[in-house]
Order: structure tokens, then C-alpha cells, then sequence
């Protein structure tokens, strides 16, 4: 087994709305420059690329192909097949549709979601490391990202027993938690955030599915049956998929399924899901401002505040602790603490 590359299986289907005005359907979060000059897509590609990795398979919403093409192709990433949905059917789905194109058998996947950043590679490589002995004999691994406070944005992980080396059985997952419950977990000392990164042999997956969920892997596996292929690109079936349960791998595989291990890893994570998350791991100057993006920024008197611009200039006198985007037509100003209330924005939008 371990003279078997891992195969990384990106995940592309999110649409970020929650880093609007910039992140729009038709570019959405892990195509955009947020972080770094490399979008969040290429900064996950160049993270699985060397010699453990072989060509990543990517999944992703269908109206994103030309992009992705090009962004891949920018940092001379060639996928081993990008896989385009019809309609998104959430995690469950998706991974399943890499692990049939990766063949179904005793490879191991390395799942990652698109849009996150880890700035400390080296610790999640020695993470996989540690997993993939117990990946070889069939368990099904998360990584439990080392949690830094009581988020309730996330779901969390509690460890049980150690079953190898930095590798524990997972005792129980836990959904989004109240404030009380979060506190309580992150003094408990043995959960971690559950961060959607998942390494399992594809095999392992589709067994687990079969069990647990079927509907799901019926629906996929009819799909694939059906698929179109055009050089690297795969289009699934539209009917067949659209008929699969829009289940998250969580609640399908991997709260059910028996062998289920976590590797807790502290490596700089952040999912970037908001705009207070980007102020969070953003480059700050002595006044705590973070200013990005290519527009200009002049900012006098002002404290701890983003300002991001695509194109417009954006002057600032006397505030503090603001978020203010500027893209295209719209602009976004909201106080610091308040931006996951974006979502409440584009239900308003949608309404209008």
C-alpha cells in the first residue's frame, strides 16, 4: 500500500456566499485571489502536488469548468479528471463521484475542500503520514483541526482511544454547538474542529456508503454509468444525480460508519468562511487594518479594520473595527464581529 500515491480529491461545488460582494456564483470563494496571488483552488492544488500525490481529481459545479481549466493549467497542475456537477448533492455525492472515477479500489483519496487555507503544510504532511497506516487497513480518517477557541461555526470531534500513533477512534461527533457547549469542549481538552478534510481508501468509502447510505451510491454509480467524457472532463448524468440524497459526509458515512479515526493536527488552518476570518489571518499593519485586493485604500485615523477593493478607490477617515468591501457595483460595510449576518444579505437579496 504505501508505494501507492494518495490521490487528492478537491472539492469545488461551495458558493462562498458568505464572502459577498467579491464571491459570486459565477466566481465563487476558491476561485478568488482572498489570501495569497494564488486563488484558494491553485493554493489547494500546490498543496497536494510532490511526490506522495499523484493527479488531483476535482469536483466541481459545472458552470465553473472554463476556470478551473485555467487556473489548474496557470500553475501547471494537470488533473487526473475534473468531474462537473450538474446540480450540487453536497459532500456525500460529490466524494463518491471521485472515489468511482478514481476506480474503487484500495487507493488512497486525500479529501479537501477547495477554499481553505493551512499555513503549515509540513505539520498536515506529517498528519497524513501518521493516518496512513490505519487508512491501509480500511479506517476512514478526519482531521481534527487543533481549536483555537469556542467556535460554534463548526462541528467538532471528540477522540477516544489512541490506535496508532497521533491517531485516535473517534468517539463522537458533534454538530454545530451552542456557546456553552463550545466552551465546555474546548476546556474538555480532547475535541477538535472537524474541518472537512477526510483520508480514506476509495474502496472503504463506497462500503461505507453502500451501507449506511445507498441511495447515495446508487444514484452516483447510475451517474458515472451515464456520464460524457470530454478529455479530462466527466459529466455525470443530470437525472441520475440530481436523484441522489443531498447528504453531507458527515451525516452519511462518517457519524454511522464503525472504523473511524481522527489525527488532530495544528497546521494554520482557517476556512476563510468570512469576511472576519479573513481579517483574522490577513497581514495587519500597526493600526490592526488590513487593506486588499488591487483598488486603492487611504485610510487616516483608522483602527482594525478590512477593506478590500477590486477596482474602486475607498477612502476612510476615523473609524474603527469596519469591514468594508468594494466590488463592482456593491459595496459591503458591516462592523467587525457581525459578518456571518452576510447569509441574512443574500436572503434579503433573494427576496427582493
Amino acid at each position: 500500500m504505501h508505494h501507492r500515491q494518495i490521490i487528492p480529491v478537491i472539492l469545488s461545488g461551495g458558493s462562498g456566499t458568505r464572502l459577498w460582494p467579491m464571491s459570486r456564483p459565477e466566481r465563487p470563494k476558491q476561485l478568488l485571489a482572498l489570501t495569497a496571488d494564488d486563488t484558494m483552488l491553485q493554493l489547494t492544488a500546490r498543496r497536494a502536488t510532490g511526490e506522495r500525490f499523484a493527479a488531483p481529481i476535482v469536483v466541481a459545479n459545472a458552470r465553473h469548468a472554463d476556470l478551473i481549466d485555467e487556473q489548474l493549467a496557470a500553475i501547471g497542475v494537470a488533473p487526473a479528471a475534473v468531474v462537473l456537477e450538474p446540480v450540487g448533492r453536497n459532500t456525500a455525492p460529490a466524494i463518491a463521484l471521485a472515489a468511482i472515477v478514481a476506480g474503487g479500489g484500495e487507493d488512497a483519496l486525500l479529501v479537501m475542500p477547495s477554499d481553505h487555507v493551512i499555513t503549515d503544510t509540513e505539520a498536515f504532511y506529517a498528519a497524513i503520514a501518521r493516518a496512513m497506516p490505519l487508512v491501509a487497513q480500511g479506517w476512514l480518517v478526519t482531521f481534527g483541526i487543533h481549536p483555537d477557541s469556542a467556535e460554534t461555526g463548526y462541528g467538532w470531534v471528540q477522540r477516544g482511544e489512541p490506535i496508532g500513533d497521533g491517531v485516535f477512534r473517534v468517539r463522537r461527533f458533534v454538530e454545530k454547538p451552542a456557546g456553552d457547549a463550545a466552551e465546555a469542549m474546548l476546556g474538555a481538552g480532547d475535541h477538535s474542529w472537524n474541518g472537512g478534510i477526510f483520508l480514506f481508501r476509495a474502496d472503504m468509502y463506497l462500503q461505507a456508503l453502500a451501507q449506511h447510505d445507498p441511495a447515495i451510491l446508487v444514484a452516483v454509480e447510475a451517474a458515472m454509468a451515464a456520464a460524457r467524457r470530454e478529455g479530462t472532463r466527466i459529466l455525470p448524468e443530470a437525472a441520475a444525480f440530481a436523484a441522489s440524497p443531498d447528504d453531507s459526509i458527515d451525516y452519511a458515512v462518517m457519524e454511522k460508519a464503525e472504523r473511524v479515526a481522527v489525527v488532530p493536527v495544528a497546521m494554520g488552518w482557517s476556512d476563510v468562511g468570512s469576511w472576519d476570518a479573513l481579517h483574522a489571518i490577513s497581514d495587519r499593519d500597526s493600526n490592526g487594518n488590513a487593506h486588499g485586493g488591487i483598488g486603492e485604500v487611504l485610510a487616516i485615523d483608522t483602527r482594525n479594520c478590512l477593506v478590500r477593493s477590486d477596482g474602486v478607490r475607498v477612502a476612510l477617515v476615523g473609524v474603527e473595527d469596519l469591514i468594508v468591501v468594494a466590488s463592482g457595483n456593491d459595496v459591503l460595510i458591516l462592523p467587525r464581529g457581525r459578518s456571518q449576518e452576510v447569509k441574512k444579505l443574500i436572503e434579503a437579496f433573494k427576496g427582493r
